[in-house]
This record gives C-alpha cells, sequence and structure tokens, in this order.
C-alpha cells in the first residue's frame, strides 16, 4: 500500500489525525505523524510513529489567541520553531506518496511547499462563523491546486459553500474525534442528573478557568437543588493533585475521605459536592446530562453528542471571548452564555440564571432534548466518519 505523513495543527487536530491514522493502518498503508504544535500525545496513545522532536507551546497554537497570546508565542520562540517543522517536513517529503491534512492554512502550506498530493481535512473552518466561509489566503490558491486531491469539512454549511467557491467536490461525512463516542452512547443508561465540568487543557490557563468554574458552584451551594446533582471536573495531567487540594483548601472546600478510587477526588463546599477526575474526560462527557464548558474540543464534543453547554468567556491566552463567540457561531443556538456583564461577580450572577434555565428545559421541555439532537447532526454528522473518509482516500488513491 502506501506511505502516508499525517501533518495537524494543534489539540483537537491531533486527535482526529491520530484517529484517521488508526483507520489508514487498518487499510493496510503506513502511516507516521508530524505534530505541528504540541507534543502529539494523541499520535502516542494510538501508537502511531512521530517524526522530529515536538514541543508544547502555553497558548495551544496560533489561532484565536489573546495579544498577549500572541507575543507570547513570538517570544516563546513559535514561530522559529514552526520553520524548524517545515524544513523537516520538507527534508523527508520524498519518503511519503500522500500527504494528510488536518487543521488549517499552516499544515495546508506546508503540504503545497513540499508539492505532495495531499488530502484535507479543514477542521479549524466553518461558514457557520460568518454565512460565507472567507478563507485566509492564499488557502484557496492552495486547495485549487491539482495536488489538493480530496477536501474534507467539518460540517455540510461549509462543504456546501466551499464546492461553490472552488467549483471542485468538497465533502463532509462527519467529525472523527465524535466516532468513539456512539458506540458508547448507547450503552450508558440515564439514572442520575450529571453536569460536566471542563475547564480546558491549557497551562497556567487552566488554573484561572478551574477557579472561575468553582466560584460559580460557590454561588450554586447555597441552593438545596443542587445538593442532588453530580458534579464532574474533567481534568488533565497538567493540574496535579497537590494543587487542586490547595486551590480548595485556600477557598474554604472540605476535602472527603475514604475514597476507593485513586483517580478520584471528592470536596463539600455547604450543600454542593464535586468530584474531581482524572484520565476519565469521554465517561463524564458520556455520563454528562449537560456541561459547563471553557474549553474548545470538549464543548464540540457534548454538542455533537446532543449536551447543550453552558459556556464561560476567560482570559486566555486561548479560551478568550472571541474564542468564546466564534465557538457559539460555530456550535449553534445550544451553546448558552453570559455576554452581557459589568464585571465577574455579574458574569457569575448571569451564568447561574443560565445554568438554571438549561436545568429547566431539560427537566419539564419534553422538546428541548429532542432540538439539541437535531442541532448535533446538523453541526457535528453521524457516527463512522473515520471509516468514510479512508474508505473516500481509498477511492481517490485507486483512481490516481
Amino acid at each position: 500500500m502506501f506511505k502516508i505523513l499525517i501533518l495537524s495543527n494543534g489539540h483537537g487536530e491531533d486527535l482526529s489525525g491520530s484517529l484517521i491514522a488508526k483507520q489508514l493502518l487498518k487499510s493496510g498503508h503506513s502511516v507516521h505523524a508530524l505534530p505541528i504544535v504540541g507534543k502529539g500525545n494523541h499520535y502516542e496513545k494510538e501508537k502511531i510513529k512521530i517524526i522530529g522532536k515536538t514541543k508544547e507551546f502555553s497558548t495551544g497554537g496560533i489561532g484565536y489567541n489573546s495579544f498577549k497570546g500572541r507575543i507570547t508565542e513570538i517570544f516563546g520562540g513559535e514561530i522559529f520553531y514552526l520553520l524548524k517543522r517545515l524544513h523537516l517536513t520538507f527534508k523527508i517529503r520524498k519518503k511519503y506518496d500522500y500527504f494528510f491534512i488536518v487543521g488549517d492554512i499552516v499544515p495546508v502550506f506546508f503540504a503545497w511547499v513540499c508539492k505532495k498530493d495531499f488530502f484535507t481535512y479543514l477542521v479549524a473552518y466553518s461558514s457557520h462563523y460568518e454565512g460565507k466561509l472567507k478563507l485566509p489566503w492564499p488557502s484557496k490558491f492552495f486547495l485549487l491546486s491539482k495536488k489538493a486531491k480530496k477536501i474534507y469539512t467539518r460540517d455540510s454549511l461549509t462543504a456546501n459553500d466551499l464546492t461553490l467557491q472552488l467549483k471542485k467536490k468538497v465533502s463532509f461525512v462527519g467529525n472523527p474525534f465524535m466516532d468513539k463516542f456512539f458506540p458508547r452512547k448507547r450503552e450508558l443508561k440515564k439514572n442520575e442528573f450529571s453536569i460536566g465540568l471542563f475547564p480546558g487543557s491549557r497551562f497556567p490557563e487552566i488554573l484561572d478557568n478551574f477557579v472561575l468554574i468553582l466560584e460559580i458552584l460557590e454561588a450554586l451551594s447555597d441552593l438545596r437543588y443542587f445538593q442532588k446533582i453530580h458534579f464532574n471536573f474533567a481534568i488533565v495531567n497538567a493540574l496535579s493533585s497537590s494543587q487542586i487540594k490547595q486551590i480548595f483548601k485556600k477557598r474554604g472546600w472540605l476535602k472527603l475521605e475514604k475514597i476507593k478510587d485513586k483517580s478520584l477526588l471528592k470536596f463539600r463546599y455547604k450543600f454542593l459536592e464535586v468530584n474531581i477526575y482524572w484520565n476519565n474526560f469521554d465517561t463524564i462527557l458520556l455520563k454528562s446530562t449537560c456541561c459547563i464548558s471553557m474549553a474548545g474540543t470538549a464543548a464540540e464534543q457534548a454538542i455533537g453528542l446532543g449536551k447543550p453547554v453552558i459556556q464561560i468567556e476567560g482570559k486566555g491566552p486561548q479560551f478568550t471571548k472571541t474564542f468564546a463567540e466564534a465557538q457559539r457561531r460555530l456550535l449553534g443556538k445550544y451553546v448558552f452564555c453570559a455576554t452581557n456583564y459589568i464585571d465577574k461577580n455579574d458574569q457569575i450572577k448571569k451564568t447561574i440564571k443560565l445554568i438554571i434555565k438549561v436545568i429547566y428545559l431539560i427537566e419539564l421541555n419534553k422538546k428541548f432534548m429532542i432540538s439539541c439532537n437535531e442541532n448535533a447532526q446538523k453541526r457535528m454528522g453521524a457516527n463512522k466518519a473515520c471509516l468514510k473518509m479512508v474508505d473516500d482516500i481509498n477511492n481517490v488513491i485507486k483512481n490516481d
């Protein structure tokens, strides 16, 4: 079969890239990965060989970052690192028959410079942002190249839009990062009202996000109703248990002892209890009735599973007010967010009102969850996206 190099540009992109790589391997291809930003942990998890030495950046990569985040990128050496990755890609280009691009203009540019035949999954762009997709210059030029064998998008609106713009077939077959949830979704029985708490994955902003979510929970703790709701934090390894304990202790939460599960910490504040889990993201998301989120991929996956999301605007550098607003346009009206607030206290009060509103809609309005599931299909697509994408790639290669 063929040798394929996957180029991806970010944490969420690495996740999709690793799942596509796994499916390509099943088809008999030889697959390596070159993550442009980040360490490529998702590829390691799927045992996909990573090319070159990788480096993690605090901002999570070029994109919807604050001004401070962009300055951090430059002085943190991200631009120079990017050029090194481009040089490495160019140096090894002849070892591969095809490139598979996951992300945005950056890896597309890499493929074009290397003059390689490439497939593209444009997960970073959507026509839902503006109504009509405005690709950054000179993306259109690269995608119109004969080297661009097939283009896949993250939603049907974008596929139709780009088909008209480029005057070549652009396809939507679903989003690979949703595939792992669909089989398990049928297994889980909902017998409790559970709220998933997702403060993001980037250090150090995850600390600020975590504390802001805690402040909202503290404001909810006087309401006895929330005693019966399960609150589950999904925490990445960047935030250690000692840091977590220190934050809770400082804020006057009581640590609950005699917990058998070593990957779990439990804390109580007045009527409210929270569970802290590490490396249990998928289960928490699946069990959640709704989510409180300051994350990118987590919110997308929640919406894809038909779960409403209460979003909280952060300070960044990645999860900024701008990023959050763009996410709402991307995912639709079932992402709820307090936007017109005077200060942080006002933001907390308005977020609490939204949480109560969403719970009310879930419990008392039968049509609400039906609409959430309809929106999930529209925005994120159906199951088996990886299989459909790779089958299509194999057909293109066969006829090439």
